[in-house]
């Protein structure tokens, strides 16, 4: 992620992201342990490899992590996953900067 301040929108993607006790786990643990494929990553974090897939792709969706597909050596599909360098400064001024450019809604 570069330094721009996020938009609204981008910071409710970023929020939602890490607003889950999972997702936070697998930060900290690509953040100890480095890039790491999911069955390794499951194994540590405690669950299920379906589960963990859904919630590296929200952090993935958020920028926050990145997924490379590669072949090991005896011909197998290994999905690494990485953390992306980000920051994230939230401050009084930061959030309204950010709300004045959310998307409106529609009301119904």
């Amino acid at each position: 992620m570069d330094n721009t301040p996020p938009t609204g929108d981008q910071l409710l993607t970023l929020l939602s992201a890490l607003a889950n006790p999972h997702r936070l786990r697998i930060i900290a643990t690509l953040s100890t342990g480095g890039r790491q494929y999911i069955s390794a990553m499951a194994r540590e974090i405690g669950i299920s490899r379906p589960l963990l897939h859904l919630h590296l792709q929200k952090l993935e969706e958020a920028g926050l992590v990145v997924s490379q597909l590669e072949l090991s050596p005896d011909g197998k599909a290994l999905n690494f996953f990485d953390l992306t360098d980000f920051s994230i400064n939230l401050t009084p001024t930061a959030i309204a900067s950010a709300a004045v450019t959310l998307t409106p809604k529609s009301e119904t």
